[in-house]
């Protein structure tokens, strides 16, 4: 596994990547709702690696699902470099997250009928990129697959599933990664690769990354832990 990456050299003065402002949030109906996320306020700057840490039901997944736009909060305020998510539709969101927020989940959730080259082209398709698929094609080069364009996902390994998945979320090139649990289905030698092509392409691009895991070695590459139970923060620090 990489080690950890240096501190990004960011101006204090600078607005923040991904800033919540008292954020709550409920899932569910009636006597099944449930309170997930209660008054959260963080601030992550750009170019920093935070880590989301905390036992299970904590609400990290869906924190992190909020600050990519994927779940709208009941209150509070969400800004993504400075643009107020409550302020866009859902198209404009779609858009906006298209190309500035790289997803990746722990499920790869590719799409099981197209190759990893078609994979990866989607969401520059989407964009309207008009060289989507040989930008699709050297971002599965850059991440070690440039022999496996052809192939469908039940033809690739796991590890070489969230390659893809990671090659599809940087393919726009977006100022923000996500990910949940990049490394939870797969194995100790296969996750530490995952890891370092990660944090590399992280560093590389000088995107701010911010992801979910229950691995203390995988937090400790981070800047900075974010620790949260029972929907509250209950501790930041370096990592």
């Amino acid at each position: 596994m990489t080690d950890k990456a240096p501190n990004p050299a960011t101006d204090p003065a600078a607005p923040p990547a991904i800033a919540l402002h008292g954020v709550e949030l409920s899932l569910g109906r009636g006597a099944a709702r449930v309170h997930i996320l209660k008054g959260i306020s963080l601030d992550v700057a750009a170019g920093e690696a935070v880590g989301l840490v905390g036992p299970s039901g904590s609400g990290k997944s869906t924190l992190l699902m909020t600050m990519a736009g994927l779940e709208r909060p009941d209150a509070g305020k969400i800004l993504v470099e400075g643009t107020d998510l409550a302020g866009l539709d859902e198209d404009a969101l779609a858009r906006f997250r298209g190309r500035r927020i790289g997803i990746v989940f722990q499920s790869f959730h590719l799409v099981p009928t197209m190759t990893a080259l078609e994979n990866v082209a989607l969401p520059l398709e989407l964009a309207d990129a008009p060289d989507a698929h040989a930008r699709a094609e050297r971002e599965l080069a850059a991440v070690g697959l440039g022999h496996r364009l052809h192939h469908y996902p039940a033809q690739l390994s796991g590890g070489e599933q969230q390659r893809v998945a990671i090659a599809r979320a940087i393919a726009p090139d977006p100022a923000i990664l996500v990910a949940d649990e990049p490394t939870g289905n797969l194995d100790e030698a296969t996750g530490g690769s995952i890891v370092d092509l990660l944090f590399g392409l992280k560093r590389e691009r000088g995107a701010t990354l911010v992801l979910v895991t229950h691995d203390p070695g995988l937090a400790r590459l981070c800047d900075r832990t974010v620790r949260l139970r029972s929907g509250r923060v209950e501790a930041a620090a370096a990592a």
